[in-house]
């Protein structure tokens, strides 16, 4: 690894670091507590874009700047630093829209990808489902076709857990179009106009307090066959492309190492500065070393990049590493707080709550993206090289695998 910026780097990131101080939002401005609105974040997101610094990486065709992955990185490390409006933008910029630019038609790519990266229209993902949990193959959601010959799709079933269903434009929904052959060879993927009255969002209330989860129903919902994103029957291996974006975007964030150890500064300004208890600073000894594991994981994947390389599997660490952490850290933290860990109104809890806040949090990191379990299987097979689960129903038919009811 080299942990030094090569001169075009350097020269990269000093550019970003201009730009960011000239039109980010100043830290001294910030009032901890107080969420941006959508406004605020769309204003911000179509600042970045008319600056060729949203997308970094998409072609110039397509409204991007045409840039590398490592200046992507770069700039995403510089914007960290800033307190920047809230982000509603990750899913369809990260994982939805990219599908569509690698497996969509020619007129998706023109009608959807601009107004996306301006921040014009926000995206969902529709995967998840009741009795699949994290095996998105296990899609029980049908789309037949419309028995008037159109060519259109009937679509009825439910999705659980998509982030930001309550407020996003479209979604790319996988269905199963043929339960006749096995679980992974029978899906479709078809984009959806979320406002459509077929669709009946539900959030759902989270013990944080929030609902950025939510509950979709659909109804008799019907789209055209033009809103199909690859071929039918292909889904799993177009929803491949949207899974491997999520992984990265969720796992090899940049701000994990910044956001352990604010947590970390947290616990010395709970404690004082010069802790006595010394099971409590072998603690923060034992999260510094895994933070700087983290950033060290990070710096692996931008030297990969600046040689030209494709990074591998490793980002998967990310998630299955800090998720954890960070509810070591907010359980230990809120013991230091005693009988003021029980109030969570940032205006009278310590730090403004954000220990409680990061406790309420961090179980949903564990999910988001890939359980744990999930993750680690990929670590275990594609980083450490260890053999495949066993898999009994790789050649069942879908309709016959045993629902357990």
């Amino acid at each position: 690894m080299d942990f030094n910026d090569t001169p075009e780097e350097a020269e990269y990131r000093a550019k970003a670091r201009a730009w960011l101080e000239a039109n980010a939002p100043k830290r001294e401005d910030h009032v901890r507590g107080e969420e941006p609105t959508m406004a605020e974040s769309k204003a911000w997101q179509a600042k970045k874009a008319a600056a060729g610094y949203s997308c970094i990486t998409w072609p110039k065709e397509w409204g991007g700047p045409g840039g590398t992955s490592w200046q992507s990185q770069i700039f995403a490390q510089e914007e960290a630093k800033y307190p920047v409006p809230g982000n509603p933008f990750t899913i369809g910029l990260g994982m939805c829209v990219p599908t569509i630019m690698t497996a969509g038609s020619e007129a998706d790519k023109v009608r959807f990808v601009g107004p996306a990266l301006r921040g014009e229209e926000i995206w969902c993902q529709l995967f998840s489902e009741p009795s699949g949990g994290s095996d998105a193959a296990a899609a029980r959601t049908r789309a037949v076709r419309a028995p008037d010959g159109s060519g259109d799709w009937i679509i009825n079933g439910q999705k659980v857990w998509t982030s930001g269903a309550q407020y996003s434009d479209f979604g790319i929904l996988l269905l199963r179009t043929d339960p006749d052959v096995p679980k992974h060879k029978g899906l479709t993927m078809f984009w959806v106009d979320m406002k459509d009255p077929a669709i009946e969002v539900r959030p759902i209330h989270q013990m944080s307090g929030g609902s950025g989860f939510n509950e979709v129903y659909f109804t008799d919902l019907r789209v055209k066959d033009s809103q199909r994103i690859g071929p039918v029957g292909d889904g799993w291996r177009v929803s491949i492309v949207t899974l491997m974006n999520e992984r990265n975007a969720i796992g090899g964030g940049s701000s994990y190492h910044r956001q352990v150890m604010q947590l970390a500064d947290g616990i010395s300004t709970l404690a004082g500065s010069g802790i006595k208890d010394a099971a409590l600073r072998e603690k923060i000894a034992d999260w510094y070393v895994q933070a700087e594991g983290l950033k060290y994981t990070r710096l692996r994947t931008q030297t990969a990049l600046s040689r030209g390389q494709t990074p591998g599997p490793e980002a998967s660490i990310g998630k299955v590493v800090t998720a954890p952490l960070m509810q070591d850290v907010a359980n230990t933290a809120l013991e230091l707080e005693d009988q003021f860990g029980i109030i969570s109104d940032p205006k009278y809890a310590p730090l403004q709550a954000m220990f409680q806040a990061t406790l309420m949090s961090a179980p949903g990191m564990r999910i988001a993206g890939g359980t744990d379990e999930i993750l680690r299987n990929i670590i275990a097979e594609r980083v450490l090289g260890l053999p495949q689960d066993v898999r009994l129903d790789k050649d069942v038919a879908f309709k016959d695998i045993p629902t357990g009811r």
